[in-house]
């Protein structure tokens, strides 16, 4: 086994921070199973003299026996550097400069080997914190064992090389994956409050690859999870949907649950789950991430806007509710809800109006969607928006809202033709009382 094998080879350093070399016959990575465009960066790194290696989670992946998703690498050349050996590049970020390399569809992110930032020589230029420890910019090099100290967590921090097909791993990094352990490099603290993202990254990868999360890596979240208000909210959305649209959606949200990060990220939605006395709402977000995961892993297409309209949606039914008890007509309510709640979510997370103006169309569908007269029906049919805001409908029914015959009435009346349609709207539809002819008074001249 290669942990065994590791464990006789790896040098006894009292700061555990070695870095241990694997030969090819002790790993099971295979160059078949990497992108051909990786490949083409490494080797051109290479031949200009610099060091070339895949990192991180496609290494941990390919060592898992998974596929990954996209291929990162990590080099001594600087950013500048690498724009000059890829005229298809291009230098991207302020807080870790980094060069996408582009293939058609595919990038390969490279970045240079970072360096220690604390030991007080570090230019101002190209390394800052915050008050709190958070890094504002990180743009200080070293070298490979440097940056594995860098690195998050222990199974990301893995380099391999087609140079000579060996596996460099950070001190316990293999036993942990082998383990199916998540543990951070070093002070956990210290390195949340550098990154609060990294605490949502362990949830995240906890929850896709079923590890246990050293204790000592999780047990100070709950307490550090505020941190997460001084991240840019535009970041933190696609955060979320790294978490919450990766198939593993629903193990992810329990999670967040557990470490309390829901509040700081969704703080409408947890004050509405935190007085959720009959669990509905929290039983219609688990099912709205039950049926992404399944979507997911079938590979059909889902998109964040419906995502984010079931995770906001306890949040603006609380808020409508209360402005009807105050006295608001039903209608202005549920829109005055609706904004307010988009404006108040922004602010923690950033979402781009391509997703927020579909959002608040699968919400507005909900107040239609009951008005089932034949023209209104066959308006709402064809409304861009109706196969989402009939989805989302039949998400409130299965979490056991109210709704009478509602979702089932829909489902049928889009398998029917259009005259029968038209008989379904009219039976549907409110029946207006008949109005009584009013009889004139009799005249003077009328007996």
């Amino acid at each position: 086994m290669v942990v065994e094998w590791i464990k006789r080879w790896l040098p006894q350093r009292a700061n555990g921070s070695a870095l241990v070399s694997i030969p090819r016959d002790k790993h099971s990575i295979s160059r078949k199973d990497i992108s051909h465009n990786a490949l083409k960066v490494l080797y051109r790194l290479q031949n200009a003299g610099y060091e070339g290696y895949l990192v991180g989670g496609c290494v941990r992946d390919l060592q898992l026996g998974l596929k990954p998703k996209d291929f990162d690498v990590a080099t001594d050349a600087t950013p500048e550097q690498v724009r000059k050996l890829f005229s298809n590049s291009r230098l991207i970020g302020r807080r870790f400069r980094i060069v996408h390399v582009t293939f058609g569809r595919e990038i390969i992110e490279v970045t240079t080997f970072r360096g220690r930032a604390d030991d007080g020589e570090a230019d101002p230029n190209q390394q800052k914190q915050s008050d709190e420890g958070l890094l504002l910019r990180d743009n200080v090099y070293g070298s490979l064992e440097e940056d594995a100290e860098r690195r998050d967590f222990t199974v990301n921090a893995l380099y391999y090389t087609p140079k000579d097909f060996s596996l460099q791993a950070y001190g316990t990094g293999l036993t942990d994956l082998d383990n199916r352990i998540l543990r951070i490099i070093g002070d956990p603290e210290t390195r949340y409050r550098e990154d609060p993202v990294r605490m949502m990254r362990a949830l995240r990868f906890a929850a896709k690859l079923d590890f246990d999360i050293d204790p000592a890596t999780c047990n100070c979240i709950p307490e550090l999870a505020p941190l997460l208000s001084h991240v840019a909210p535009a970041r933190l959305f696609d955060e979320v949907l790294k978490m919450l649209m990766s198939g593993h959606g629903l193990s992810t949200w329990r999670k967040m649950r557990e470490y309390n990060l829901v509040e700081p990220l969704f703080p409408e939605t947890f004050a509405a789950l935190k007085i959720d006395s009959d669990r509905y709402f929290e039983g219609f977000i688990e099912q709205a991430l039950i049926n992404t995961d399944d979507r997911i892993n079938r590979g059909k297409p889902v998109t964040p806007a419906f995502l984010y309209a079931a995770l906001l949606w306890p949040a603006v039914r609380e808020d409508a509710e209360h402005r009807i008890d105050m006295g608001t007509p039903e209608q202005p309510a549920w829109q005055q809800a609706m904004s307010q709640v988009v404006s108040n979510q922004v602010r923690s997370i950033a979402i781009p109006k391509r997703f927020s103006i579909p959002m608040k169309e699968i919400w507005e569908l909900q107040l239609r969607l009951p008005k089932r007269t034949p023209k209104r029906a066959e308006q709402l049919l064809g409304h861009p928006r109706f196969r989402a805001a009939y989805d989302f409908l039949l998400l409130r029914d299965s979490a056991g809202e109210k709704l009478g015959d509602l979702a089932q009435w829909w489902t049928d009346y889009q398998e029917q033709n259009p005259d029968k349609r038209a008989t379904m709207a009219k039976d549907a539809s409110p029946k207006r009382p008949r109005r009584r002819r009013r009889r004139r008074a009799p005249t003077e001249d009328q007996p």
